[in-house]
C-alpha cells in the first residue's frame, strides 16, 4: 500500500533507540527524509545511515531538549536542511518509577521537562512550518497516563499531560490545517522493557521465557508490542489516508486498558 509520505519530511524526538528509531526508519521505507535528534551521537549515526539505506536523506542534532532554545536550534536546522517540515513526532523522554515518598522535586521537574515542556516548546517552534505544510504532530504519551499507578506517580501525570495538551493543540489545529494526535504505547520491546524483566529475572532466578510469559499473563497482554507496531499506525496516521484521524489519543497496549 503507497501510503504516500515521499517527498515529505519528519523530524522525530528521541531517534537514536527504541520507539523513536523504529518510527524514523519507518517514515523513511514509506519515502520520508528524516530529521533525528538525540544525545547519542554514535547512535544517530547509525539510525542516519539506515535512513541512508532506504534511499531518504537524513540528518541529524545532538540536543538535550531540556534546553530553553534547543526546540528553536532544531527547527532552525529542519528548515536549513530540507527546508520544510510536515511530520513532527514528539518522542522523547522517560520519566522515573520509585515510591512516591521517594521521589524528589528533581525527578518530577525532570519528568516534566523532557516529557511534556520539550513536547510543548518544539511544537510551539515547529508550528509555524507544520502550519504551511498542513502537517501533523503526534505526541508519544503511554497507558499510565490512562491508568495512573502508585509506582507510576510522575509518568502517570507526565503522560496524562501530554494528551491533554495534544487535544488542546489539535483544537487549534483544525483552524490552522495541522493535524494532531496521541498515541499511547503499552509495554514495547526497548531497552527499558529489558532493563525491567532483566531486574526481575536477576530477583527470582527465573529464565527470560517463563518472566515474559509472567508479564504477559499478569498484564493481561495479547503479546508486548514492538517499535514497528507504534511505527506503523504513525506511518498510517500522518499518511492522506489516516488524516481524518484528528485530536485522537490512541491506546496501542495488547488490550491492556480496560477502560472505554
Amino acid at each position: 500500500m503507497d501510503l504516500g509520505l515521499t517527498g515529505k519530511v519528519a523530524m522525530v524526538t528521541g531517534s537514536s533507540r527504541g520507539i523513536g528509531r523504529g518510527v524514523a526508519l519507518t517514515l523513511a521505507q514509506e519515502g520520508c527524509d528524516v530529521m533525528l535528534t538525540g544525545r547519542d551521537e554514535a547512535a544517530l549515526r547509525e539510525v542516519a545511515a539506515a535512513v541512508g539505506h532506504h534511499g531518504r536523506d537524513a540528518k541529524y542534532r545532538i540536543l538535550d531538549l531540556r534546553e530553553d532554545k534547543a526546540p528553536e536550534a532544531l527547527v532552525a536546522a529542519v528548515r536549513e536542511g530540507f527546508g520544510r517540515l510536515d511530520i513532527l513526532v514528539n518522542n522523547a523522554g522517560a520519566t522515573k518509577r520509585g515510591h512516591f515518598l521517594e521521589l524528589t522535586d528533581a525527578d518530577w521537574a525532570d519528568g516534566y521537562a523532557l516529557k511534556f515542556f520539550a513536547h510543548v516548546r518544539l511544537s510551539r517552534a515547529a508550528w509555524p512550518l507544520l502550519r504551511e505544510a498542513h502537517g501533523s504532530v503526534v505526541t508519544i504519551g503511554g497507558t499510565g497516563g490512562r491508568m495512573p499507578t502508585a509506582a507510576f506517580t510522575i509518568g502517570s501525570s507526565v503522560n496524562a499531560a501530554c494528551a491533554a495538551f495534544a487535544k488542546a493543540l489539535a483544537d487549534l489545529g483544525k483552524t490552522d490545517g495541522v493535524q494532531v494526535n496521541t498515541i499511547n504505547p503499552g509495554h514495547v520491546e526497548t531497552e527499558r522493557l529489558w532493563r525491567r524483566l532483566k531486574a526481575e529475572m536477576e530477583r527470582s532466578g527465573r529464565s527470560e521465557a517463563e518472566v515474559r510469559e509472567q508479564h504477559v499473563r499478569e498484564i493481561n497482554l495479547t503479546r508486548f508490542g514492538t517499535p514497528d507496531d507504534i511505527a506503523g499506525l504513525i506511518a498510517f496516521m500522518v499518511s492522506p489516508r489516516g488524516r481524518w484521524l484528528h485530536g485522537a489519543s490512541i491506546d496501542m497496549d495488547g488490550g491492556e486498558v480496560r477502560a472505554l
